[in-house]
């Protein structure tokens, strides 16, 4: 077992660092040259003092230690090492004598200890988890740089990519207008939260913002929830009440799921949106509006007023400006960043510290299509921080495939990313090579050598 983790490694040559502290040269040579075949790129150091000089909180690699060394001896260096970045994985290499210090020096924060004499097969076995692990803490610390970033007061717009970055740019371009707005989304990829970050970056951000969900209010009572009405302007009207509409002046009024809204409605609505008034139920008085409003659809407005469905005059009313959310099958690049915000909250909210998801989870998110979208996906955070690898309910069984996903190595991650991206271009072609060599900037032979690896057959995508 040893010896084929060893065989991962050395094929793995993914030249990440690490810094080897000993004053022993013939030691310094034989781990270095172990370790450079691995594929790690080695610093060797006679002296601890000379490799803390060398080490700031974002230094990516693992660093191996002598325990007995002049001057700053191994214990001294994790101190200082720790001081730096408490998560450094520091591996201590230890003399038979030194044991009880080396489990003493476990408790303070290394990482691991080797006791000479060893096995360079122990040595680089060691230095690749070492590795593993700080590889997902500096992606975590990324992410959670990210998230801060993105955390200033308000709603907030998480991703980083193309069509997010565009989204997030049609915002700050439009936000401050008073211009009316048509938001297009797919169920939960936030369409009211656009309107939020719409509303919060304006000179309204001081009023209210009203939402109305005009497919869930009942088609007899929705020209009262949205106009307001008078005593006695029918059965049951027993006082005055004000409506959104008016609720929202000087502020932002949303409605959301618009195709639902009756065609009755859509004139009365038309009209307000062109004269900026409204008349309550039951009153001849007309009250002046100073308000946006934003209007949010999950289907084709357009296609629905071309079949009826949809007043075609009121489609062009509402699309002064028109802003398009993409789906998450769109955004996957985005998928860890939303699922770590979201984890991050519901510990929070939960009061709970749940382990930071693997590399391996992560890619596995990529890959679904997640039909809910961000509500799906913040669904699948709650669910984790609550119930957790701990309970036996992994990330597998949240997107629906209930075979966890065993603990796989730094080599196995990419092999397993890699041949997710062969998978998902080959369906995205239909099984076409040409295609997917083009794509995947692939020379045939190899894009061939590698479906054979990960057992992929063209025939199985058309």
């Amino acid at each position: 077992m040893a010896a084929a983790k060893y065989a991962r490694r050395m094929n793995a040559k993914n030249h990440l660092p690490v810094m080897l502290i000993d004053d022993e040269e013939h030691i310094r040579v034989a781990a270095s040259q172990a370790l450079d075949l691995a594929g790690y790129r080695v610093q060797a150091f006679d002296r601890a003092a000379k490799a803390l000089a060398a080490l700031d909180a974002d230094w990516p690699g693992a660093v191996i230690s002598d325990i007995r060394m002049p001057g700053i001896d191994g214990m001294q260096f994790l101190q200082q090492a720790r001081a730096i970045d408490p998560d450094l994985p520091v591996i201590l290499i230890t003399g038979h004598g030194d044991v009880s210090m080396a489990v003493e020096a476990m408790r303070a924060g290394a990482y691991d200890f080797i006791e000479k004499p060893f096995a360079v097969e122990d040595l680089v076995d060691t230095v690749g988890r070492a590795l593993d692990k700080r590889l997902l803490t500096i992606e975590n610390r990324r992410l959670k740089d990210e998230l801060a970033v993105q955390s200033k007061p308000g709603p907030r717009i998480i991703g980083d990519t193309p069509g997010i970055q565009r989204l997030r740019r049609t915002i700050a371009q439009i936000a401050d207008t008073d211009a009316d707005v048509l938001v297009n989304g797919e169920t939960g990829t936030g369409k009211e939260l656009v309107a939020r970050a719409l509303h919060e970056n304006s000179r309204r951000r001081d009023r209210n913002f009203v939402a109305v969900n005009c497919g869930a209010v009942p088609d007899n009572l929705i020209e009262s929830e949205l106009f307001g009405h008078e005593a006695g302007a029918f059965t049951d009207a027993r006082s005055r009440r004000i409506g959104k509409f008016e609720h929202a002046n000087g502020g932002t009024l949303f409605l959301d799921e618009i195709e639902s809204m009756p065609m009755n409605v859509q004139v009365h609505l038309l009209r307000v949106l062109q004269e900026r008034a409204i008349e309550r139920l039951g009153s001849n008085t007309l009250i002046p509006l100073d308000l946006r409003v934003v209007a949010a659809t999950k289907v084709d407005l357009r296609e629905a007023a071309a079949r009826g469905a949809f007043r075609e005059d009121l489609y062009y009313r509402l699309s002064v400006v028109m802003i398009d959310i993409p789906p998450m099958r769109e955004r996957r690049e985005d998928i860890p960043l939303l699922f770590q915000h979201f984890v991050l909250v519901a510990g929070a909210r939960y009061q709970r510290e749940p382990p930071p998801p693997r590399a391996e989870q992560l890619h596995r998110l990529m890959l679904d299509d997640w039909p809910g979208n961000v509500r799906e996906i913040r669904n699948a955070a709650e669910r984790y921080v609550l119930l957790g690898d701990a309970c036996g309910y992994d990330i597998e069984q949240m997107i629906g495939n209930a075979a966890a996903t065993p603990a796989m190595s730094l080599p196995e991650q990419l092999e397993c990313f890699e041949r997710t991206l062969i998978e998902q271009q080959l369906k995205a072609t239909n099984g076409c090579i040409k295609d997917t060599m083009s794509a995947l900037g692939l020379p045939r032979k190899t894009l061939y050598d590698k479906m054979k690896k990960y057992g992929l057959a063209r025939d199985d995508y058309k």
